[in-house]
């Protein structure tokens, strides 16, 4: 009989870290992934032209450089390989001026920069992120710990005694504050408007959303301490380095495996996973599903008849965000920005008109509109890591986090909307094109090193990825209703599940998405 201590469906960084958390505590894990290689949502591969080695969808490391797993893991990892590439220039914006703002891994220069922009912003950018770091124990145990533990109980009553009632609710009602609300109260400058407001998106919300300024703060205070890191090689050698890690402690990935059931055994408990091909696996002490909701519960679990009703009301509330687009391009040579010659040393740019812009393009992409002016993030992986192309030759990153799952027109009522609503390839590329023809009018010869490109609709990414439902690459709605002691239901406790034995970890639990781990991080650590 196939046994193991833990049984884990997936392969994300959740999966990945829960395994190798495990594994370092002496269990033996089983990891079981569907598709023909482990990473989920980090995945590296040739997608254009021979020799240029591109992450087809998450990239940036800075939540994985910060995160307790790492600590924990981080030297077993770079035993096996995985380093970090950097810039001293994380991010900053373009704007269609061509003005720009650059952030830098240098608290001075920062504050010279926002400073320059306008009297105070300086100062005022010192004291959000002094503010911040006073704070950074309680605030980071909130966003990355076990919500529904006595440690959290604890911790929240100490900060009453010390605050008093009343000054810790002020706290938490400026943690929910907007992001827009924070950026034109705190910043005099609408460049540093534009620079911050595009980070909102890569947290699921939007500059209106609440909590959004938080979130906001929390980016700069994380890319200036810890920049915006990439994978020496490829997200691949992050992934090399797990598969390593995990099977030298005595664990086994299984690829090309489709997990179809969780069966159940004596008094109830999750005793295993079923396999397509008949086989079942079983687990000593307990399952994990790296899965959302829906996977989880009508499908994974479906042999154990319907669910308790708050879990039934738990699936039919939750709801997705919007989709995320994927552009990659094989260049020739370094593009050469027009404006500041460092644009060329960022390694996550935006390109955007502004907090206006950003908010414009969110709120079309919500009512599933193809937005006239998306935001681009802009990753320069050659800049940190020259081995992603072959020499004198770059690759270039974008994302677009603003992409109707569902579409229902296009905001510049210029491309047709599908009868279905559903992407096409014709679609794709067609909007593609109008990100480009953005992109070119900011690099002066984009034209003349343009080798190859290649782009990735939100049906796409959800083809490649079961759990990007719609091409919703963050789990699930990141709005306040469906996060903290709310993800992914109303009724949720940490990772627990109706069911004994069976855990839920990935971006549609607490803490939420991102490449942090904290996820399977937290879940490994309450298991033995």
């Amino acid at each position: 009989m196939n046994s193991y201590d833990y049984v884990i469906v997936g392969s994300g960084i959740n999966a990945l870290v829960a395994a190798a958390a495990l594994g370092k505590k002496g269990a033996n894990v089983l990891l079981i992934e569907r598709n023909s290689t482990i990473g989920g949502c980090l995945r590296t591969e040739e997608i254009t032209a021979p020799g240029f080695v591109h992450d087809v969808m998450a990239t940036t490391l800075v939540l994985f450089r910060t995160s307790p797993a790492y600590t924990i893991l981080g030297r077993d990892l770079e035993e096996r390989g995985f380093a970090f590439a950097d810039s001293p220039l994380p991010t900053g914006v373009l704007r269609a001026d061509g003005s720009s703002v650059l952030f830098a891994m240098d608290r001075k220069r920062n504050v010279a920069t926002f400073e320059s922009l306008a009297a105070g912003d300086g100062a005022a950018f010192s004291r959000e992120m002094d503010a911040l770091g006073a704070h950074a124990p309680f605030l980071f145990a909130l966003l990355g710990g076990k919500l529904w533990s006595l440690r959290t109980a604890k911790l929240v009553a100490l900060e009453v005694w010390k605050r008093g009632l009343r000054d810790l609710a002020a706290w938490v009602g400026e943690a929910l504050m907007p992001a827009r609300n924070h950026l034109e109260s705190t910043y005099r400058s609408e460049a540093v408007h534009a620079l911050w407001a595009p980070w909102v998106l890569h947290t699921g919300l939007g500059p209106e959303s609440a909590y959004s300024a938080a979130m906001a703060k929390v980016i700069a205070f994380a890319t200036e301490s810890a920049g915006c890191p990439i994978a020496i090689g490829g997200a691949r050698s992050l992934l090399i380095a797990f598969e390593r890690l995990i099977t030298d402690q005595g664990g086994t990935i299984r690829t090309s495996t489709e997990a179809v059931g969780v069966f159940p055994g004596p008094k109830g408990r999750a005793a295993g996973v079923r396999l397509a091909n008949g086989e079942a696996v079983h687990a000593r002490k307990g399952v994990i599903c790296s899965t959302t909701p829906k996977q989880l519960y009508q499908r994974l679990t479906a042999e154990w008849g319907p669910p308790p009703e708050k879990v039934l009301e738990g699936l039919r509330t939750f709801r997705h965000g919007k989709g995320n687009m994927q552009i990659h391009y094989a260049l020739s040579g370094t593009p050469r920005w027009k404006g500041d010659p460092e644009l060329a040393k960022v390694a996550l740019l935006h390109l955007t008109s502004g907090l206006d812009g950003v908010s414009r393009a969110n709120n079309e992409a919500e009512r599933g509109l193809l937005p006239a002016e998306p935001t681009i993030c802009v990753g320069q992986p050659t800049a940190l890591d020259p081995s992603r192309a072959p020499p004198g030759a770059a690759i270039l990153w974008l994302q677009m986090p603003e992409a109707p799952r569902l579409i229902k027109g296009d905001a510049a009522g210029i491309l047709p909307t599908p009868p279905d609503g559903r992407w096409t390839e014709a679609l794709r590329e067609t909007y593609a094109d109008r990100i480009e023809a953005r992109l070119a009018s900011h690099i002066e010869n984009f034209a003349e090193i343009k080798l190859a490109r290649r782009s990735y609709s939100p049906a796409d990414l959800e083809a490649m990825n079961i759990n990007l439902e719609g091409g919703d690459p963050y789990g699930g709605f990141c709005g306040l209703d469906q996060f903290f002691i709310w993800r992914p239901f109303k009724s949720s406790i940490n990772h627990q599940t109706h069911i004994r034995g069976l855990y839920h970890i990935g971006a549609s639990v607490h803490p939420g998405p991102g490449l942090s781990g904290a996820s399977g991080f937290l879940a490994a650590s309450s298991l033995e």
